[in-house]
């Protein structure tokens, strides 16, 4: 999709689109531009879509790009268009509903991305049938998170103390990128698995791991505690709390992007100290996939 100075209408997925301001640059550093934006998306569109659809989506949108102001937009905008998928999700009061996003599909996808939404965030449950929202969880999360000093070389560290500790109980766990500066590691869980018995188990295995390696890892969720050290920041786990989506693009300098990555990768960036082996911009992402497939697949057909 190439940008232009003037509004136009395109078909995406069979629906028309009224795309805007495609040569607006949204990372000032590097000149990525919205229809850069968009274009990415639309090329990663088959992979991510299978991992965000049915989920009620969080879109944090940077009108005037990275360098601008951004706000975090969860209630779908009164001017989408009818075509667009939403779903009612009760409050954390339960006395009200907010009307959710759902990108179900490529052209919802690209209608997002031409709000300037730079990144996608969805909770760990999707709706599906379930008939009572929020669901019961698909996945439990350990978002690790590089205190100052630090850098994801340290969370690849702990991320196979993680690995580690899942596969005694013969469980896989899928990593990816934050896009940022972390990283974050998946497992499946049982379809009857209560929120509760979730996080009690992250926290579990977060305090063991804290308590096995106290110069490295820390449970806390203490700014002051985290210098020199990861935080295992099990309390992702929790219905009302969302994750950067996996292929999300990140508001970063440059257009980094959350990618997924083989335990061998998160092993040898520990092993090399070297940061920038798990950093990738979106052309990186792309390329990987065309190489890779997607390394999370086992989690979208859940």
């Amino acid at each position: 999709m190439a940008p232009s100075n003037t509004s136009a209408r395109t078909t995406v997925g069979g629906r028309e689109l009224a795309v805007s301001n495609l040569d607006k640059v949204l990372f000032p550093e590097s000149g990525f531009t919205k229809g850069q934006l968009i274009d990415y998306y639309m090329r990663i569109a088959d992979v991510m879509l299978p991992h965000i659809g049915e989920r009620p989506l969080t879109m944090k949108r940077f009108p005037d790009g990275v360098a601008g102001k951004s706000f975090f937009e969860k209630h779908i905008p009164s001017h989408a268009p009818a075509w667009v998928p939403s779903v009612n999700v009760p409050s954390n009061d339960g006395q009200d509903s907010i009307p959710y996003v759902m990108v179900n599909d490529i052209a919802t996808l690209a209608w997002a991305a031409n709000l300037g939404t730079i990144e996608f965030h969805v909770p760990l449950w999707h709706v599906g049938r379930h008939r009572k929202l929020p669901s019961k969880p698909d996945f439990m999360v350990f978002d690790l998170d590089p205190g100052e000093g630090t850098s994801i070389v340290e969370c690849c560290v702990v991320a196979a103390f993680v690995t580690d500790e899942l596969a005694k109980d013969g469980v896989e766990s899928f990593a990816k990128t934050s896009g940022s500066k972390g990283l974050q590691l998946y497992t499946p869980v049982s379809p009857k698995t209560s929120w509760d018995a979730l996080r009690d188990h992250a926290h579990d295995i977060a305090r063991k791991l804290e308590s096995d390696h106290r110069d490295l890892v820390v449970s806390n969720m203490r700014k002051s505690l985290r210098r020199g050290r990861v935080l295992i920041d099990w309390s992702q786990n929790h219905p009302a709390k969302t994750t950067v989506a996996v292929y999300s693009v990140r508001a970063m300098t440059e257009p980094t992007a959350s990618a997924p990555v083989k335990d061998s990768e998160v092993r040898a960036c520990a092993k090399r100290n070297d940061p920038a082996l798990l950093r990738f911009t979106t052309d990186d992402v792309v390329r990987r996939v065309q190489k890779h497939g997607d390394l999370f697949a086992p989690l979208a057909a859940l």
